[in-house]
């Protein structure tokens, strides 16, 4: 046995892919929902382990993005009314691109057909005539039945699932594509409990909804996924983070400009290189970059299989000024499993233009400051009978104008512009105020910093970067090396005969007492014990055998290297969380603590073959 088992090997990517899913149905990670019907696609239910593992990646990214930062948690609906979706853009941009087969009607993603048959990473950011044109060059045929897609057209898809809130036809309304418009309608609220104090930090972990053209490869491309987002709002003309807890992170970017430069391979910087070098623009930005790339690393994705790419000008979403994606090698492919955004002032200012509260909060000047602030009152008794339907919108653009370049009303006319048409106004209807005021601060709409994460794709990344493959006395053996801190079982406690059932069951209890997932197995050998637990990914098993009576010792065994070592009981309370805290590794109670056995797996008793 080598200490750490080696990945399955790279070539037979497929074949992983097949055995790991086989696998996560075998052992209650995954499965596609309601197979009892046919299943449904794009919708899967997380089984006994994979609600476990799910769980525990939702509660490790609220410790750190939520509790560690500073921020709070709300729980809002995931279904909202259409006019939060107007405002927000996700009626008219929230687009994937749609081809069907004339032949046997099945409709695909376009984008995604052309990545699989062109020699082209990214297509998401291309527009629909080129992919058109890629799909008839490339000759690109339907995969359901073969016939040729050249000359079907592409057409945006919107991807919201669309209800109706009330009875009858009611009023309509969209299950949430993105957790974050639940955060941003109700930010004036949210602003009051923060106090209006810049920057403040609301997150949310739930569901959101996606009606994918193609729902594939699992649980990586669903209908319903779960997010974990963080909507950072901060003083536009405010300072930055504090780098210096992430300032030395490594980071493994993208550029927008080396990918049009035709590089594909990242290279390796820290956070404060990229800064400096201007390759990172945000200082936010940068920040949850680095934070996001070791706590990937302390939940156990591969930091060599995972970079930062930054989204391309065609391809950054209608709300972002700026966006980066955590990117994972999955399966030999790049999958995305957060973006961290700099949405700017977008999402508030337009909500502030749709809905009656203000999107702002009061930033106090550090000194009062004296301000002369010119009024203007148009006379519409001759505004309206003028300009008709469109008087108001002169009127208000008049107002506008006033604050903007109050000198332009000076003269005996002034000329307005409404929905692309000029109008001039004679000044003698309008009359113009000017006073002097003192003001202490002004209101100004936040920008956004958004670190959305898909829990979903995490745990089967998770999962990938775990799965093992080696042999325990000549015979084969799958393990997922899943880290303790989010195995769906810690530890899991075998009675190696039937005398010692009681004191198992009983340190299971005092275990599960002190908040520890643990399993007890007293079903077969105790060989195929430890594989089955192998299989789950349990980091460590507790085998209770006559000796336990003699000297109130009971074995460890470590899932990665199958050594053990024979500890107290009453110490393994304080182990086990030392182990699952990362305090303490099995290496230094091997160096502590006798080790027992052959190395191989083995409990020192009779019967240890494997499974």
């Amino acid at each position: 046995m080598t200490e750490n088992p080696a990945p399955a090997p790279e070539g037979a990517d497929v074949d992983v892919r097949e055995r790991l899913v086989e696998l996560a149905k075998r052992r209650g990670f995954f499965f596609r929902t309601a197979g009892a019907y046919g299943g449904a696609a794009g919708f899967y239910t997380f089984g006994p382990e994979g609600a476990a593992l799910k769980r525990a990646v939702e509660n490790a990214w609220r410790d750190r993005f939520a509790v560690a930062e500073g921020n709070v948690e709300i729980d809002a609906p995931t279904v909202l009314p259409e006019p939060v979706f107007e405002a927000s853009g996700h009626l008219d941009t929230f687009d994937d691109m749609l081809v069907e087969c004339a032949d046997c009607g099945t409709s695909h993603r376009a984008d995604h057909l052309v990545e699989d048959h062109a020699d082209i990473e990214e297509a998401e950011g291309l527009p629909p005539e080129e992919i058109e044109s890629l799909i008839r060059d490339d000759e690109v045929a339907c995969p359901a039945c073969g016939a040729a897609l050249s000359g079907e057209p592409v057409e945006d898809f919107n991807l919201m699932f669309e209800t109706a809130i009330g009875p009858g036809s009611g009023s309509p309304g969209y299950l949430r594509p993105e957790t974050a418009q639940g955060i941003f309608v109700d930010f004036p609220r949210l602003a009051e409990y923060a106090r209006g104090q810049l920057p403040f930090g609301v997150t949310q972990i739930g569901r959101a909804y996606r009606n994918e053209i193609s729902p594939r490869r699992s649980i990586l491309r669903v209908r319903e996924l779960t997010q974990a987002e963080l909507e950072l709002f901060v003083d536009p003309e405010g300072g930055g983070p504090d780098l210096a807890g992430v300032a030395d992170a490594e980071l493994r970017l993208l550029s927008a400009e080396a990918q049009l430069d035709g590089e594909s391979e990242p290279y390796e910087t820290t956070v404060r290189e990229a800064v400096d070098a201007g390759t990172v623009g945000n200082e936010w930005v940068a920040y949850y970059l680095g934070v996001a790339s070791e706590w990937y690393e302390s939940m156990g994705v591969d930091p060599d299989r995972l970079r930062f790419r930054q989204h391309v000008a065609g391809e950054r979403a209608h709300y972002a000024v700026d966006c980066w994606d955590a990117e994972s090698e999955v399966d030999g492919d790049w999958v995305e499993l957060a973006g961290v955004a700099d949405r700017g002032d977008y999402d508030l200012s337009k909500h502030r233009e749709h809905a009656d509260e203000r999107f702002s909060v009061f930033r106090q000047y550090d000194e009062a400051r004296t301000v002369e602030r010119t009024d203007v009152d148009p006379d519409m008794s001759e505004l309206g009978p003028r300009y008709g339907g469109d008087a108001e919108a002169v009127a208000d653009e008049l107002r506008a104008l006033a604050g903007r370049d109050p000198e332009t009303l000076d003269g005996e006319s002034v000329t307005v512009t409404v929905d692309g048409t000029d109008y001039q106004v004679d000044t003698g209807h309008v009359e113009v105020t000017t006073e002097t005021t003192t003001e202490t601060g002004e209101h100004v709409v936040p920008h956004v910093i958004e670190p959305s994460f898909g829990v979903d794709r995490l745990v089967y990344t998770l999962l990938d970067h775990a799965y093992r493959e080696d042999e325990v006395e000549g015979e084969r053996r799958t393990s997922l090396a899943l880290d303790p801190s989010v195995a769906p079982t810690l530890a899991a406690v075998f009675p190696l005969t039937d005398g010692e059932r009681d004191r198992a069951e009983a340190i299971v209890a005092e275990l599960r007492a002190e908040g520890f997932a643990v399993e007890y197995d007293d079903s077969g050998n105790i060989g195929r014990r430890y594989r089955r637990q192998d299989e789950v990914g349990t980091p460590f098993c507790v085998t209770v055998d006559p000796d336990t009576h003699a000297d109130g010792t009971v074995t460890l065994r470590d899932r990665n290297t199958t050594e053990q070592v024979r500890v107290p009981v009453d110490a393994l309370v304080a182990l086990l969380a030392a182990l699952r805290n990362g305090d303490r590794d099995f290496a230094s109670l091997a160096a502590e603590y006798p080790v027992v056995g052959d190395g191989d797996g083995s409990a020192p008793a009779p019967d240890p073959g494997g499974e």
